[in-house]
């Protein structure tokens, strides 16, 4: 009798472990969440003493938290274009917002930018396509017109946004009908879930592109009250609307795992939580509110000092990724293509030259590092800052403008703010001196090898600079 029930119960879990089994042999989904212009000193986690991120809070209690991540670009559309293709986009020649703006009077003549991402680049979304996966793009785009946007990349379901915060004033491509008074990000993180829904039982790649906390500052009424009764703390920016737009982020990220919880994918889906660039300081060309401040870090969007590319990076994936763990390798946006490649079992990937490298190794173990000397930035536009550019090795920072040929070197240890040019110090033994000025040439010497070897394109001399105009702005045609 004992022996014909365990029979029974035998012939009962077979078939439900096999079940499992099947389910965990599933390639993870993939959920990536892309803030437009979030400064590294936005979220609680990373600092702030105002803005509250609760579930952005959590999201790094459960996975891994990179401190030295940076944006691949100073300004949205050359890290774009880096997510998508694996690559430093001074290969493809976004290396400034599509379609850029000119100062026709300054000292150079800064590079044309390419008005969009190369159709025959292989994205993220086409690579896992080709392993069963289901794709889907939700929000800003920026790397071309209707002609060149995802479902021409690889993604089979594409939702295109741009405009404003709050319907009517945002459109979106295919035209959707939204609700007067529609929060944007509501909306995107809406689309996002359904598509989640819809592809539960299959794996899925969903990207996740929000236009909060971009300008112009918008936000729910109810919130920005919350934030101006909120006492302000001493230090830092503490802009309300601003506040608010980090806050309805925050939220979208609560609504994207309470979704997840609910379609039980939460344990099989790896999240990863970015922004494009670093915070911007203030709106409207200077002649706006103040929004942010990225203290400790220097500077602001639009700049290769560490506010303008240095950004928050968490990635919870169960299982592989240890909760609440801290990674302090230096990484950047080209390393995302690799990633979501080996995370999703992607075989061939041969198709395009990858600057980047698969995160995996430091998801794993938060500790080691990977196998590379340097990242590289190349920003020869006016924005917020002159031409110029940056080469991270290990602690060492060389910043170089092309206008006089001017360097600043920084140990990113000793100096997170970069405070004190070590080429300019002048209390140091002479010995010292040599040994910074070796050090800056050698890593001048090697960021001038690889543009060389990507083929960036510098700017030139202007025979029209005149020092009285040369602040003046004209924007590009598309």
């Amino acid at each position: 009798m004992n022996r014909l029930y365990l029979i029974l119960i035998g012939l009962i879990f077979i078939p439900f472990q096999a079940e499992r089994v099947q389910g965990a042999d599933q390639p993870p989904n993939i959920l990536l969440i892309l803030i437009d212009d979030m400064g590294w000193a936005d979220l609680q986690c990373y600092g702030s003493q105002f803005h509250e991120t609760p579930n952005i809070d959590r999201l790094a209690s459960e996975g891994v938290r990179f401190t030295d991540f940076y944006s691949a670009g100073a300004v949205c559309s050359p890290t774009r274009a880096a997510i998508q293709s694996g690559q430093y986009q001074a290969r493809l020649g976004i290396t400034d917002f599509i379609p850029g703006h000119r100062r026709p009077f300054a000292p150079l003549l800064v590079p044309e930018v390419a008005n969009h991402l190369p159709l025959e680049i292989v994205t993220p979304a086409e690579a896992l396509h080709e392993e069963g996966y289901a794709t889907g793009y939700f929000g800003k785009w920026h790397l071309g017109n209707q002609q060149q946007e995802p479902d021409s990349q690889g993604y089979d379901v594409s939702l295109v946004t741009g405009g404003r915060h709050f319907a009517p004033n945002f459109r979106t491509n295919p035209p959707v009908e939204v609700p007067d008074e529609t929060y944007l990000a509501d909306f995107l993180t809406d689309q996002t879930i359904d598509f989640m829904r819809d592809h539960k039982d299959e794996p899925f790649f969903a990207m996740l592109s929000h236009y909060a906390v971009h300008i112009p500052l918008e936000a729910k009424k109810e919130k920005i009250a919350k934030y101006e009764k909120k006492p302000k703390p001493e230090g830092g920016v503490n802009n309300p609307i601003y506040a608010a737009m980090v806050e309805h982020v925050d939220d979208s990220v609560a609504q994207l795992m309470k979704a997840l919880d609910e379609l039980e994918l939460a344990e099989n889906t790896v999240v990863i939580f970015t922004s494009d660039n670093g915070g911007l300081y203030q709106s409207a060309s200077r002649g706006g509110p103040i929004v942010c401040s990225n203290a400790p870090l220097r500077d602001e969007k639009g700049t290769l000092y560490e506010g303008g590319i240095r950004v928050p990076l968490i990635v919870r994936w169960p299982g592989v990724a240890p909760a609440g763990a801290v990674c302090s390798d230096p990484t950047i946006s080209t390393d995302f293509w690799p990633t979501l490649a080996e995370i999703g079992g992607v075989k061939d990937v041969e198709h395009q030259t990858l600057d980047g490298v698969s995160l995996v190794p430091v998801l794993k173990n938060p500790e080691a590092t990977l196998q590379r000397d340097a990242i590289y930035f190349h920003f020869p536009h006016y924005h917020h800052s002159r031409p110029a550019g940056s080469i991270r090795m290990g602690d060492w920072k060389l910043i170089e403008f092309f206008e006089q040929g001017d360097l600043e070197l920084y140990n990113l240890a000793d100096d997170l703010s970069e405070t004190k040019n070590l080429l300019a110090e002048s209390n140091q033994s002479a010995a010292n001196s040599i040994r910074l000025k070796t050090r800056a040439h050698r890593m001048q010497q090697q960021l001038r090898e690889w543009r060389e070897s990507i083929d960036a394109q510098m700017p030139q001399p202007n025979p029209n600079h005149d020092p009285e105009r040369e602040l003046e702005i004209r924007k590009r045609n598309r």
